[in-house]
């Protein structure tokens, strides 16, 4: 019979309450999406789904696709066949009052090569059918190069509409437009599209940093950032994220209170916290750095930040009040806790370029391949060897190598997480019964093994490290 020590099972009890492993689940069924880029919920139990050569789609509670589109607007939209192309439809943003008024906003890049952002009603009719013809021109601007266009959009806590714009594209800002406040490239931009002024489709909020200014752009609510593809708000404390795509090292997470005006982000002089481009900066001091970052340089397998929301569904108590990102290029899931604390959750496949929350507020990754993911917390509380006695890890404890034996099924995926959920280690593709790796780099302590059969089968053991 086993005996356990007290210090052995206080660990134990740790593992079980706070270890998070997360996990993705596929969510659209009966089909796929084409590039989509933007997840969004209107007020109800459908999610509209943007795809980025001009159509947004209506997935069902259940994951079906309605099959005739929402909106189809094609034929103005810059249409690229290349994922790798940042033009196209970009952003969705439903009206606060959308179930009076109709009105929703998009921001696409037109056939000029330029933004757009209109406003468009849904049929008086149909409510899965919006009408093309509805298109009212909000706000527009020209795009020097091809990338770097922003395009996220949403209402914020106070009702104005928020729009991410880049810095114009090609490398390095050469045109300094982050820092030039004459200018809406390399900015957040804040309006008010309940009214309208100076001859425009919307007017300047009066508390926006630069209203009022004969120089300056008063649309400007932030600026300094490169390429802000994605932001959102936390939906209880009304904090401002901000995922911004860096040059080719850092990837930044900033985060703002709802109030905070004028913020100056620092690039070209800052990528995330180290210098790029200094030349004629503004001191140090005025700037604000990120609240997270992680390293995009050669040979990390990162690329490009899509920036998520906090967490704050019912349905993973454990997630709450974690902020979820991602990255293009590595598949990777990163959190980021109250204390500005970033975690790396572990590579999950896709190509991540947007997150979506349900009327409930529950999170969904968007894979650029076609396929909508719902997040999920797969933590196995309790797990014995009893429950798991088809799943063997030899020996345990261990200190330098330990074996994976399957007695059914083959072993495809092995991911490792320590107490606080961590990936400290993960293995892709093995398609063997039995494997065999070293566990000499991670530090003594109780962590939680995950394999993935190829049934799609999840098994779970505790592994201690001496």
């Amino acid at each position: 019979m086993k005996t356990i020590s007290p210090f052995l099972l206080m660990l134990c009890c740790i593992t079980s309450a706070f270890a998070q492993i997360i996990e993705v689940e596929q969510f659209n069924t009966g089909g796929s999406f084409s590039q989509p880029v933007d997840l969004q919920n209107a007020g109800d139990d459908r999610l509209f789904v943007v795809e980025k050569a001009g159509v947004i789609k209506i997935m069902n509670a259940d994951g079906s696709i309605v099959a005739t589109p929402f909106l189809d607007i094609d034929s103005i939209v810059f249409g690229p066949t290349s994922t790798n192309d940042e033009r196209g439809l970009l952003g969705l943003a439903f009206h606060p009052d959308y179930a009076n008024n109709g009105f929703f906003y998009v921001n696409y890049i037109n056939n000029a090569g330029n933004t757009q952002v209109s406003r468009f009603s849904v049929d008086a009719a149909d409510p899965n059918i919006a009408d093309p013809g509805s298109e009212l021109p909000i706000i527009d601007y020209n795009q020097p190069f091809q990338n770097h266009n922003g395009g996220s959009l949403a209402f914020g806590p106070d009702g104005y509409l928020y729009i991410a714009s880049g810095d114009g594209g090609s490398g390095g800002d050469p045109g300094d437009r982050a820092q030039n406040t004459t200018l809406l490239l390399g900015k957040l931009l804040r309006i008010d599209v309940d009214n309208t002024s100076g001859g425009n489709n919307y007017a300047i909020p009066g508390d926006n940093p630069f209203a009022g200014s004969s120089t300056d752009a008063e649309e400007i609510w932030a600026y300094g950032l490169r390429n802000p593809w994605k932001f959102s708000f936390d939906s209880q404390t009304d904090d401002l994220w901000i995922g911004d795509v860096g040059q080719g090292d850092v990837e930044e997470i900033n985060k703002q209170p709802a109030t905070a005006a004028g913020l100056n982000y620092g690039w070209r002089c800052y990528e995330g916290s180290q210098p790029f481009n200094t030349s004629g900066c503004p001191p140090m001091g005025t700037l604000t750095f990120p609240e997270a970052e992680y390293s995009s340089s050669s040979g990390s397998g990162n690329c490009s930040v899509t920036g998520g929301f906090v967490y704050r569904g019912s349905q993973w108590p454990a997630l709450q009040g974690l902020y979820f990102a991602a990255d293009v290029c590595s598949g990777k899931l990163f959190t980021v806790d109250s204390t500005g604390n970033i975690v790396d959750r572990g590579g999950f496949g896709g190509s991540w370029v947007s997150f979506g929350e349900d009327i409930n507020d529950e999170l969904f990754v968007v894979d650029i391949s076609g396929n909508i993911f719902r997040i999920v917390d797969a933590t196995i509380a309790g797990v014995n060897d009893s429950e798991t006695n088809s799943f063997q890890l030899i020996p345990n404890p261990a200190t330098d190598m330990v074996s994976f034996r399957l007695e059914f099924g083959i072993i495809q995926n092995i991911q490792i997480a320590d107490i606080t959920g961590a990936v400290v280690y993960s293995e892709e593709n093995i398609d063997a019964q039995n494997h065999q790796i070293s566990i000499s780099a991670l530090r003594s302590g109780i962590y939680l093994v995950s394999v993935e059969t190829d049934s799609g089968t999840q098994r779970v053991q505790k592994l201690v490290v001496q």
